[in-house]
């Protein structure tokens, strides 16, 4: 595919006051912009491959239609790994799916979010002008980093087509413990496993069991095993790949009768009124993120819960309504998004933020 064909596509849509959206596989389509009416839908897989992949360099340069699954059974060859472990929810999702939505999976908290590891991207934006912002290294970005405010921002803001990408080492040992705890001690064992440099790159407490990921130098993982004990997790890998996709049984049966809200929140934030009305909980980011499984009329008092832990709320699924899906903004930060978006988008031809 042409860049050049979407830059007319896009100028042409501007020209005439028509809208688009910017669609790869759709696997999370759930938490994007409502589709708009008649828009012309590009579809950014048919942009795909791997631009250049220097090892040695810790760099990856990816276009935005290539399969997420591709790049990392690439990386993984060379020992390498997406350290942010984006969730795909979808047998072919795609990197700028991933860039996108800004999603990152249990390593989040210990590693670092997507946006982190967002060295340099291009963009088509509402003008129908190629840009590029960032590059290959991480010292090289004079300004406003633009390429990681393009994490997260839902195909309102242009055409994402190619990212280039830090990676990191795989670990050479793993091992996940897995402790028989109530929430409110699990919350407490998180943190303070955490503060004690253990190798700790996930944690996740659910129907009465904390699992704490373990990953480093094998010196590290069984000096740590050694310390907390725990019940061995067989096959963790494959375990944290389903939470991670929400897979697990937690997630079964979402929809917009039964739906699934995200709290972010201080990680040491107690239980209090969050887990009254909720009719399951799980804890999981070392308590940083909290998964509610409770009607959608519940929302505003979870999330004045969350306003006062420094947090916020939303329905991840199942939303029924933009006000459910999307989190709630100060006008300060809302103004400086519309600029934002006015910049890029001037002819609105993009979804709404």
């Amino acid at each position: 595919m042409s860049i050049d064909i979407w830059q007319a596509q896009i100028k042409e849509a501007a020209a005439r006051g028509g809208k688009i959206c910017i669609r790869g596989s759709g696997s999370k389509s759930f938490c994007a912009p409502p589709v708009i009416q008649d828009a012309l839908t590009l579809d950014t897989r048919v942009n795909a491959g791997i631009v250049e992949y220097e090892p040695n360099e810790l760099v990856i340069v990816v276009r935005t239609g290539t399969p997420l699954a591709e790049v990392e059974r690439v990386m993984a060859e060379a020992g390498q790994m997406l350290a942010f472990e984006p969730p795909h929810f979808g047998a072919g999702a795609t990197v700028g799916g991933a860039l996108a939505t800004g999603l990152s999976g249990p390593r989040r908290p210990y590693a670092g979010a997507l946006r982190d590891y967002v060295l340099g991207a291009k963009v088509v934006d509402g003008k129908g002008d190629y840009l590029s912002f960032g590059g290959k290294v991480m010292k090289n970005v004079a300004g406003f980093d633009i390429a990681r405010l393009l994490a997260g921002s839902m195909g309102t803001l242009g055409m994402i087509t190619e990212v280039a990408f830090k990676c990191l080492p795989l670990h050479t040992a793993q091992q996940t413990r897995v402790f028989e705890l109530d929430a409110a001690a699990a919350i407490t064992a998180m943190n303070r496993c955490y503060a004690e440099a253990n190798p700790v790159t996930a944690s996740t407490w659910v129907a009465g069991r904390l699992y704490l990921r373990l990953a480093g130098a094998e010196s590290a993982v069984a000096s740590a095993v050694s310390r907390l004990g725990g019940e061995l997790l067989a096959d963790d890998a494959a375990w944290w790949r389903a939470w991670r996709e929400q897979q697990h049984g937690y997630f079964a049966g979402v929809d917009e009768s039964n739906p699934l809200i995200r709290v972010s929140c201080k990680s040491t934030a107690a239980l209090g009124d969050l887990a009254n009305g909720a009719d399951q909980q799980a804890i999981d980011w070392g308590g940083a993120q909290r998964w509610l499984r409770t009607q959608a009329i519940a929302l505003p008092a979870i999330r004045e819960w969350a306003r006062v832990e420094g947090g916020n709320a939303h329905v991840f699924r199942g939303a029924t309504s933009d006000a459910e899906r999307v989190v709630p903004m100060a006008a300060a930060l809302s103004d400086v998004q519309q600029k934002i978006k006015a910049s890029f988008d001037p002819y609105n031809i993009f979804p709404a933020m």
